[in-house]
């Protein structure tokens, strides 16, 4: 993923259970939001319209990237700890 995001000067998501960002100066952060119910079909739709919506804010990329993921994993996390309470 580093390598990637290195050679081909992009920056890559990499959506799973400890999402990671990897950018074009060889950077990794990982994020500390986020549980499994994000792996339900369109999440990775959701978090699309995440990130164009702080890049079409004029975020940084790479700022858009990190606050987006970390957001989208934040959001999951609140529905999950709501749907814990209801049950």
């Amino acid at each position: 993923m580093r390598e990637f995001a290195q050679k081909y000067k992009v920056i890559v998501v990499l959506k799973g259970a400890n999402s990671a960002i990897a950018t074009p100066e060889g950077d990794v952060h990982f994020n500390s939001t986020g549980n499994p119910g994000l792996s339900t079909g369109g999440t990775g739709d959701v978090l699309t319209g995440v990130l164009t919506a702080l890049l079409a804010q004029n975020y940084d990329s790479v700022e858009a990237a990190v606050l987006g993921v970390f957001a989208h994993g934040l959001a999951g996390d609140r529905v999950a700890a709501q749907r814990a309470l209801l049950v």
